[in-house]
């Protein structure tokens, strides 16, 4: 919980037009954290992002480091509810809200619940199989990962096979239009210099 603070937050368009970053002056999760919900019942670890539900075109929360991305549907114009978004999340904060029922540790965070738990209390990139693996999960947090947090998303790496890597986007890049382009022109060819044999970069279903 975070009391006695009164937090300036801002509104920060993405890349996806259904989603916006709303970014406080000051971490809301611990380091290492980030949630993602895709609908009320899976937000039982986040009271924030359950009352964000609470609004009727929202369909989708996540939160880390000091922003949450809220993803909308198409029947609210931003310019209609970003600023009832954006005042609601400050008074929250500054009334003692909880962001995160869990604890300040990551382990801990991932067994907080029941494996068929629709809620993903914590996400992170596929435990590396081998050297390879590791030298591209180290690119992504080197090279890739800071522009995508920047547009209130999240790229995670998933599987490396037959020259090809499978990667994960989440938060704003989730579903967003511009995500497939961004793989492509983007992360598969800076992959590709970092890390030898790989031949293409897709997205996981």
């Amino acid at each position: 919980m975070i009391e006695n603070r009164i937090p300036h937050i801002y509104a920060e368009m993405t890349p996806n037009p259904l989603a916006m970053k709303f970014v406080a002056d000051y971490a809301l999760l611990p380091a290492g954290i980030q949630l993602e919900f895709m609908s009320a019942p899976a937000a039982a670890d986040s009271p924030l992002a359950l009352e964000l539900f609470r609004m009727p075109f929202v369909k989708g929360v996540y939160i880390a480091a000091n922003f949450v991305t809220v993803l909308k549907n198409d029947k609210a114009s931003w310019n209609d509810v970003v600023f009832d978004v954006r005042d609601f999340i400050k008074q929250y904060i500054a009334g003692g809200g909880k962001v995160w029922n869990g604890t300040n540790s990551k382990d801990a965070a991932k067994t907080a619940a029941p494996e068929s738990s629709v809620a993903e209390r914590t996400v992170d990139h596929a435990i590396p199989a081998n050297e390879k693996e590791q030298l591209i999960i180290d690119a992504i947090e080197t090279y890739i990962k800071p522009a995508v947090e920047s547009d209130g998303g999240l790229i995670l790496f998933r599987s490396f096979l037959d020259g090809v890597v499978t990667l994960q986007l989440k938060g704003s890049c989730s579903g967003c239009p511009s995500s497939a382009l961004t793989l492509k022109a983007g992360v598969e060819q800076l992959l590709k210099r970092v890390v030898p044999g790989i031949t293409e970069v897709r997205q996981e279903l």
